[in-house]
């Protein structure tokens, strides 16, 4: 589809926004690209580096003449956002958000929004451990996967548009579902993950002993460097399922936990063969998921 005739604005010119609005003005090339931020350095450098046309502090301009918004900021900021914002969308406009939850998002949102303009929740699965817009890059999306939760009131067309936009802008995978199957599933293969790293890296010994690091601790401690403000948003907002994952892995820590102590090595070496087995079984790469179908 050919964007040329749209005008675009980007919510947040952090990380994720600025690598959106690298792609957006690259690939999308639209009549008019703006960045909305409470950075006013951050616009200044966006504009004199020509990733948007323009940058506003305040939204109000942009939002009435944006025909599709990307909001990337927090959680519990993009339902603020809208909120406050609800009477300068633009009639027609199609939103969309960047978060990693969307249960409690989506009630909120679709409890105010007006019928004139359709919000269809999304979330690009990439991203940086840094923070900020001078890490953004436009090919942090290459085939990555883009996750859509489209609601019964969203129009198919729209949805539409947002798969044929996330696919110009490179990513290889887009994916439709419900807003409870993606916080479920997000709760394993992100969140979960994050606390673990976070919980290794709180361990006493790393301030007690000099310790000598191999691979291992260093993929598994990876996500460590984390972001309190949004973490913190994260992993309550969406506490129910985080916690449903903990609970199972913590069963997991202590079936390894009982049959060390008891030294039962049958039973260990059988767990451990399990774990190798189904770890085999795993094709991870973005390839293999868009080649399946999965």
């Amino acid at each position: 589809m050919d964007y040329s005739d749209f005008s675009m604005t980007v919510v947040g010119l952090g990380l994720i926004g600025g690598s959106l609005a690298m792609a957006i003005k690259n690939r999308l090339k639209p009549k008019n690209l703006w960045g909305i931020d409470v950075n006013a350095n951050a616009l200044d450098y966006a504009e004199s580096a020509g990733l948007i046309n323009r940058g506003f502090l305040s939204a109000k301009e942009p939002l009435q003449k944006s025909d599709f918004v990307f909001i990337c900021i927090y959680p519990r900021e993009t339902a603020k956002f809208i909120r406050q914002n609800m009477d300068n969308f633009k009639s027609g406009a199609v939103i969309t958000d960047t978060t990693g939850i969307k249960v409690p998002l989506i009630s909120e949102i679709g409890s105010i929004l007006r019928d004139d303009v359709d919000y269809i929740s999304g979330h690009p699965m990439a991203g940086r451990e840094s923070k900020g817009l001078e890490f953004a890059r436009e090919n942090i999306f290459e085939g990555a996967d883009y996750l859509i939760t489209p609601t019964e009131k969203n129009k198919p067309e729209n949805i539409a548009l947002i798969e044929d936009i996330v696919k110009q802008l490179g990513f290889g995978h887009v994916v439709q579902l419900t807003p409870q199957q993606h916080d479920n599933m997000i709760a394993f293969v992100s969140h979960l993950p994050h606390v673990i790293a976070a919980a290794l890296v709180l361990n006493p010994i790393l301030e007690k002993e000099a310790l000598y690091f191999g691979g291992s601790f260093r993929d598994m401690t990876r996500v460590g460097r984390i972001n309190p403000d949004l973490w913190s948003q994260l992993l309550l907002d969406n506490g129910d399922y985080v916690i449903k994952h903990l609970k199972i892995f913590e069963d997991s820590i202590q079936e390894f936990i009982q049959v060390i102590d008891s030294q039962d090595e049958t039973r260990l070496k059988a767990l451990l063969a399990k774990a190798c087995e189904r770890k085999e079984g795993l094709d991870l790469s973005v390839d293999a998921r868009c080649k399946s179908g999965k």
